[in-house]
């Protein structure tokens, strides 16, 4: 006798049923053995079943974290998007915007920038700003707000050359160390290592702690592309090919 058919008979007398033809609490304790023996035996001899249905949970999981992030992306589109305290980098002008919350001691977002910077150079058509959010300690903290205190007091261009000197950074971050970075910029260190404790600093690592926040970020890189989300590391190729799709959208 094949075990798995009264399963398979009974799932499918399950689906073309009403919703309430079949109840287990109607089951004597000796129909419920049998069944659970029956629903486990077909399991068994069928694992796929069980993989079928993780399959199918993860993408509906997907989904409707894809819209979730569609919706959060459109409510807080203005902080994202258009914030004045945020470098502004690639073209300017594109028809697509990129936008990275990035961490200096983060060893994926050091791998993210060869891959980042080929897309934009190869596309020519993308705007990208980047969002200082600071996770991993103090120097993360203080990194962010070197870079952010030369973006002040020197501007975009000099804010681009602390970005790509922090992101590559393999010591320690101190004032020794940042003085280092700024004579290697052709600042001065002084005023820079002032501005960092200021409050309009500390203010625009909040604001984009708390815009990560109401965007459920926990981790770095994140990257917002058009209306979708990317958390975490992508390589070079499938950021092309999300590209290409953001901009049939």
């Amino acid at each position: 006798m094949n075990r798995t058919l009264p399963a398979a008979l009974l799932s499918a007398s399950l689906l073309a049923a009403p919703a309430f033809a079949f109840d287990i609490n109607a089951m004597s304790p000796a129909e419920k053995e049998a069944f659970g023996a029956e629903v486990r035996a077909y399991l068994m001899e069928n694992p796929q079943v069980i993989m079928d249905a993780v399959n199918s949970l993860e993408d509906r999981q997907a989904a409707a974290q894809a819209q979730t992030d569609v919706d959060m992306v459109k409510v807080n589109a203005k902080d994202i998007f258009d914030d004045p305290t945020s470098w502004v980098g690639g073209n300017p002008d594109g028809d697509i915007t990129l936008v990275e919350f990035t961490d200096y001691r983060c060893g994926y977002c050091r791998k993210a920038v060869a891959d980042v910077e080929k897309l934009l150079k190869t596309d020519g058509n993308i705007r990208f700003i980047i969002k200082e959010f600071p996770i991993l300690g103090e120097a993360s903290v203080a990194s962010s707000r070197f870079a952010i205190a030369v973006r002040m007091l020197h501007g975009d261009a000099a804010y681009k050359g602390a970005h790509d000197a922090l992101i590559s950074h393999k010591g320690g971050i101190n004032d020794a160390s940042l003085t280092k970075i700024a004579k290697a910029l052709d600042l001065d260190a002084g005023p820079i290592l002032d501005k960092m404790e200021a409050d309009e600093v500390t203010q625009v690592i909040a604001r984009n702690h708390a815009l990560a926040g109401r965007l459920q970020i926990g981790g770095t890189p994140t990257f917002v592309l058009g209306d979708r989300m990317l958390r975490g590391y992508v390589p070079f190729d499938g950021m092309q090919q999300l590209v290409a799709e953001a901009r049939k959208d």
